[in-house]
């Protein structure tokens, strides 16, 4: 309706209908920005007067703008319904960690997760027995579940009966990395959670979208059973049916370092090859049909259709996910304009499939994959349209890889990722292998099984194989260049990457003498850059001290920052092949702030939730002194690649500017959580104190209280904080300890609702009746401790999230340490 109406009332022209396109995606677009979500009575009156300003204004400027804004306030609204709509599906906090029964269908494909688990999404049809009290209507529609503990078993089929322990919505929140809980909020999960007992459910009522699903997996089924043998199989599955569950952390980090994860989504790319593959063979058909069988313009749009069609097919076929609709929508809009409706601006149907996308899906802008598609096809469009000449097919394929590879560097870098320089070479060959060799080795492949019966399947699996195996040949040895390479690529603001990437697309846009010059002096400056910075470790200067408590869950890392020093205490968890804080928060965290060398490194042992990632670390940033409680056993993590000598925890402290360093260990000798450096951070100017704990048990607070201890308990400050031992649990924070301690904040930094159960409601009672103030990271998220001279100034992420995650009534707007 938006878009027809914006279509309607400004100045009948295309250029006024793609503006007021543009203003309804930027109303869209503009909601994810906020921390609370409009309320609908001031949204309903200001749609009221700017309507107002469209129909009375006297001047066409007036109308004009009254109407951009008419559609930006549209779009604005559309994306608040659709996401208050899903927010009012909630886990009441009373089922947390309850043992439930709830009923319904598989809604997507299950893939093998960590520890033998199974991991699938549940699209619920019923919960049993729940709270009278409680809606049924407003409870989770979508829960995301992992079975551990199966013992190998499958499920037992596609609609199901389930017990489930489930919790809200909830991840680490940190200024940069991965969130999953805007994963969460953009699939739309309302919970996760943990199966505890499974059983078929053929009582449920099976629709149409239940039907599809179950159809896909049996079509997921049917590839497996054909093509499991294949030495390439994860990257069959990927391709034919977008099932990417096998593919390994091999295949994901060659992918992630040549920057060709993007070949096994399917896209715009695959999508594309459909459409062009079934448009040769329809238009083969109309030229053999009778003359008489309509005129041209009939004939296009059976054209349309009949690709469209094949479109829509393997769309569904490929499990018809987010960037496969995006991507179908493209096409089909694309498709349109190019058959039937020939003479528009190329803008046009790009701006028409963004609202479309937008109209149908208003949670796409939560998707890094939306704004790289239409990124990436608004710089092709910008290069190659209006051109006096069509380049070669050899020329332009350059031209298409350097403009998409400059044009989505800013994007990448506003997005928080980095590009692969290396993807540049990687994709320059492995596209076109992507495009003319493997796709229609594996369409023609399937359709010569499906014909003999299975006969011919050995055959197919080996043209797989042998297509597949060269392509992965090519990325494994561009990703072994991937390193050196990288270090042409000089790290820079979004704005000045964005200034760089204009002037390289002008260059490709008009190939002028005078821009050749330009871009020869730029990247020349460039080259320079990157040979500078290369050799520059030093990190930027912050006004006043700095200590960042990161959110890593069910661990510890710290961030000390004064001057230009850079001090880390811990380095979080690490589960093999499945999570690592290092990798999701603390790379990062860092590369945003700009730091390129730590100085000092502490481990305060050798335990995975405190040291996990120590070799990827290593490997992204320059690191002056490791010292940890445990050395030996942090040197073998290390390894010997890594070149470093791991010290003791240091016996003499030191000082950086206005921060004094301190540090303490048990002399028991014992390993593990008893062997914890302690560090005492003292801020002088602001009488602040900050002990990092570690994992002490209470023996060895005792030790430092005793005669070996140290004098910290008796150096009155004016503030004093505490990350509580062993993330709060029972074994630590002893009463005598906490009353010696006198501290006016304790910061817990625990996992929520983890199976530990930290922090422990004892030491909690412990602290709460010292008056001491309480913090936990699994509530505030990150936790950044500023040092002023007048005192701390303690702030909480989750005071400025956004609206899905520290909204009214939601986890973290309800979960509080005592």
């Amino acid at each position: 309706m938006s878009y027809l109406l914006c279509d309607d009332h400004t100045l009948e022209t295309g250029a006024g209908s793609v503006a007021g396109i543009i203003a309804f995606s930027c109303g869209v677009i503009l909601l994810y920005q906020l921390t609370v979500l409009p309320p609908y009575p001031i949204l309903f009156l200001a749609i009221l007067v700017v309507t107002g300003g469209v129909i009375c204004g006297k001047s066409l400027w007036l109308k004009r703008t009254s109407l951009w804004a008419l559609c930006l306030l549209l779009g604005l609204a559309w994306a608040c319904w659709h996401a208050n709509a899903r927010l009012s599906e909630r886990l009441p906090g009373e089922l947390e960690g309850a043992r439930i029964t709830v009923s319904g269908y598989l809604c997507d494909l299950p893939q093998a997760g960590s520890f033998g688990s199974l991991r699938f999404s549940l699209c619920v049809s019923r919960w049993h027995h729940p709270d009278d009290r409680i809606d049924p209507q407003r409870l989770p529609h979508k829960i995301r579940l992992a079975w551990y503990g199966r013992d190998g078993q499958a499920l037992p089929g596609h609609r199901l009966r389930l017990d489930v322990v489930l919790k809200q919505p909830h991840g680490t929140l940190n200024s940069n990395g991965f969130r999953y809980e805007d994963w969460l909020f953009r699939h739309g999960y309302r919970a996760t959670g943990t199966v505890r007992g499974v059983s078929d459910a053929p009582f449920v009522t099976c629709g149409w979208h239940c039907q599809y699903h179950q159809w896909h997996q049996s079509v997921a089924q049917a590839v497996h059973q054909r093509f499991s043998d294949a030495r390439q199989y994860p990257l069959i599955a990927s391709l034919l049916i977008g099932n990417r569950g096998h593919l390994t952390d091999e295949h994901w980090h060659t992918l992630r370092a040549t920057g060709t994860i993007h070949l096994v989504a399917i896209s715009g790319l695959h999508l594309g090859l459909v459409a062009i593959g079934a448009g040769l063979i329809v238009r083969r058909l109309l030229l053999a049909a009778p003359a008489r069988w309509g005129g041209e313009r009939a004939r296009r749009k059976a054209a349309f259709i009949l690709v469209a069609a094949a479109c829509l097919i393997y769309a569904l076929v490929a499990g018809f996910s987010v960037p496969t609709r995006r991507a179908l929508i493209m096409v089909i809009v694309g498709g349109w304009y190019l058959l039937v409706a020939r003479d528009v601006s190329a803008w046009r149907p790009f701006s028409v499939a963004l609202f479309i996308v937008l109209l149908m899906d208003p949670f796409a802008p939560l998707d890094q994959g939306f704004w790289l598609s239409f990124g990436a096809v608004g710089v092709l469009l910008l290069v190659f349209t209006g051109r006096l000449g069509a380049p070669g097919w050899l020329k332009g394929l350059v031209l298409a890889q350097l403009a998409v590879f400059a044009g989505l560097w800013p994007l990448l870098a506003g997005l928080g990722q980095s590009q692969p320089v290396a993807g540049l070479l990687a994709n320059l060959l492995a596209i076109p292998w992507v495009s003319l060799v493997v796709m229609p080795a594996l369409f023609a492949g399937t359709f010569l099984i499906l014909l003999s019966g299975g006969a011919l399947t050995d055959w197919v699996i080996f043209g797989f194989d042998s297509v597949l195996g060269l392509l992965m040949v090519w990325l494994e040895w561009v990703e072994a260049l991937a390193a050196p390479v990288a270090l042409l690529a000089p790290t820079a603001a979004p704005l000045l990457l964005a200034v760089l990437a204009g002037v390289i697309l002008l260059v490709l846009r008009y190939p002028d003498q005078r821009f050749r010059l330009m871009a020869a002096s730029l990247l020349g400056a460039w080259g320079l850059l990157a040979a500078a910075g290369a050799q520059v470790t030093s990190n930027p200067m912050v006004e006043r001290p700095e200590i960042r408590i990161w959110d890593v869950g069910q661990g510890l890392s710290v961030l000390v920052r004064v001057d230009d020093n850079v001090l880390i205490y811990d380095t979080g968890p690490e589960v093999r092949g499945v999570f690592s804080a290092v990798e999701s928060t603390l790379i990062p965290g860092l590369k945003a702030l700009g730091v390129n060398r730590i100085d000092h490194l502490v481990l305060s042992h050798a335990d995975s939730d405190h040291s996990g990632g120590l070799g990827l670390l290593a490997s992204a940033f320059e690191i002056g002194l490791i010292s940890s409680g445990e050395p030996e056993a942090i040197a073998d993590k290390l390894g010997n690649r890594s070149g470093f000598a791991v010290e003791p925890c240091p016996q003499q402290g030191f000082t950086w500017q206005d921060l004094a360093f301190e540090f303490w260990r048990s002399n028991s000798g014992r390993p593990g959580n008893d062997a914890s450096c302690v560090l005492r951070v003292y801020h002088a100017v602001s009488s602040t104190d900050l002990w990092l704990t570690g994992d002490i048990t209470r023996r060895q607070e005792a030790e430092m209280l005793g005669p070996d201890g140290v004098d910290w308990f008796d150096q009155a400050v004016a503030h004093r904080m505490v990350l509580a031992p062993h993330h709060g649990s029972k074994t630590s924070s002893s009463a005598t300890w906490v009353s010696a301690l006198r501290a006016d904040w304790v910061i817990y930094t625990a996992g929520y609702r983890h199976r530990f159960g930290h922090p422990h409601p004892d030491v909690m009672s412990r602290y709460q009746a010292a008056d001491v103030q309480a913090l936990n990271t699994a509530c505030a998220g990150e936790i950044t401790i500023e040092l002023n001279q007048d005192g701390p100034k303690i702030s909480e992420l989750r005071h400025a999230s956004r609206f899905w995650i520290g909204g009214r009534g939601l986890t973290r707007d309800q979960c509080n340490s005592p």
